[in-house]
C-alpha cells in the first residue's frame, strides 16, 4: 500500500473524489450518498463490456467467452441526469459489505474462471476497495470501471492494485458537464486523472487477445453532442497517443430524468455516430472500437 493509499484508508473525513465533501461518512453522507462501508448492488458475470476484457477479440471467441466478474456498487459521485444505472446510482441501497467480504467476492468470482474483476462505479468506495485488495489481490486483472470523475491522488493510490483503467470521458466542455452532471470541473478533472493513469500504465499489454494491463477510454455519444465527442478524440490523440484504446459507444437510450429532457429524450442519430467514427479514422487511430446501432437497447442494462 503506497502513501496515497494509506492516506485514503486512514482519513477520518472523506475527500476521496473531486466533490471533497469532507464529511465523516460514519455520521453523515456526502454527495454520493454512501455510508462508511462498501454497498454492493449486484454481483454477476457480465458479458457486455469491451471485447478485450471478456475473451472475445475481433468478433471471434479466443478460448470461450469468459465474461467479466462484475461488482456493481451503489451510489455515485457524479449522478448524470441520463444515468442508465439510475436505479442504483441515485440511492445508495444494497448489501453493506466489509473489506473482508469484498475480498471473498473477489475470490468467488475468480474461481468461476472469469477474465477479470470489473469494479463498476467504484470511486466513492476507493478506501474500502483498497482495504479489500490489500487482503486479497486476484491473479486476474482488476478493472477500475469509472465515470472519469476522479482525483489524481486517488488514481495514485491505486498504483499496483488496479491493472486496467476503464475510463469514461464524458465531456470536454465545462458548461455541458455542469448541465448534465453538476460537475463543471469534470473535463479538467478527467484529463488529470487520465494522465496520472497513463504514468502508471504506459503500454497496453495483451495476452491471448485479453487485455492484462492498460487503459480503455470510453465515450458515450449523447444526442446533439457529436462535436464534443470529436474534441475528446482530438485530446486523446494529442495527449495520450494515437494508439490509445478508445471505445465509441452508440448504446445511449433515455433513462430516468433524461426521458423528460428536451434533448436527452432523443437517441443520437446514425449520422452523428458516423461523424464521430469518421473523425477517429481521420486521426488514424487504429485501436478505436465501434458499436452497432442495435446496442442502443434497454436489454443491455443489468436488472438491478
Amino acid at each position: 500500500m503506497n502513501k496515497f493509499a494509506k492516506s485514503i484508508v486512514n482519513a477520518k473525513k472523506c475527500n476521496v473524489c473531486p466533490r471533497k465533501c469532507n464529511v465523516d461518512r460514519s455520521l453523515v453522507r456526502g454527495f454520493c450518498g454512501a455510508p462508511n462501508c462498501a454497498v454492493v448492488s449486484k454481483v454477476m458475470i457480465h458479458y457486455y463490456e469491451e471485447p478485450m476484457l471478456e475473451n472475445i477479440f475481433d468478433g471471434v471467441e479466443t478460448g470461450g467467452n469468459k465474461g467479466c466478474g462484475a461488482i456493481f456498487f451503489s451510489g455515485c459521485n457524479l449522478k448524470c441526469i441520463y444515468c442508465q444505472n439510475y436505479k442504483i446510482s441515485g440511492a445508495c441501497e444494497g448489501k453493506e459489505t466489509s473489506p473482508e467480504e469484498l475480498a471473498n467476492i473477489f475470490k468467488d468470482l475468480e474461481s468461476q474462471n472469469v477474465a477479470s474483476i470489473d469494479l463498476v462505479t467504484p470511486t466513492h468506495f476507493a478506501k474500502q476497495i483498497i482495504e479489500a485488495l490489500s487482503i486479497y489481490k486476484p491473479k486476474i486483472p482488476i478493472v477500475w470501471n469509472t465515470s472519469g470523475y476522479e482525483n489524481a491522488e486517488t488514481i495514485k493510490a491505486l498504483d499496483g492494485l488496479v491493472d486496467i483503467y476503464l475510463f469514461d470521458f464524458k465531456y470536454i466542455t465545462p458548461s455541458i458537464a455542469k448541465e448534465l452532471s453538476s460537475a463543471e470541473d469534470y473535463p479538467q478533472i478527467c484529463k488529470n486523472a487520465l494522465l496520472e493513469a497513463k504514468k502508471q500504465l504506459k503500454n497496453d499489454i495483451f495476452e491471448d487477445g485479453l487485455l492484462k494491463k492498460g487503459i480503455i477510454i470510453r465515450h458515450l455519444l449523447l444526442p446533439s453532442l457529436a462535436k464534443d465527442g470529436i474534441k475528446i478524440l482530438d485530446y486523446i490523440h494529442d495527449n495520450l497517443g494515437k494508439d490509445s484504446i478508445v471505445s465509441l459507444l452508440s448504446q445511449y437510450v433515455p433513462e430516468g430524468k433524461a426521458k423528460n429532457h428536451f434533448i436527452l429524450k432523443n437517441k443520437p442519430t446514425k449520422l452523428e455516430y458516423k461523424a464521430l467514427v469518421a473523425h477517429a479514422n481521420k486521426l488514424k487511430m487504429p485501436n478505436v472500437y465501434v458499436q452497432d446501432f442495435s446496442s442502443a437497447s434497454e436489454n443491455y442494462i443489468p436488472d438491478f
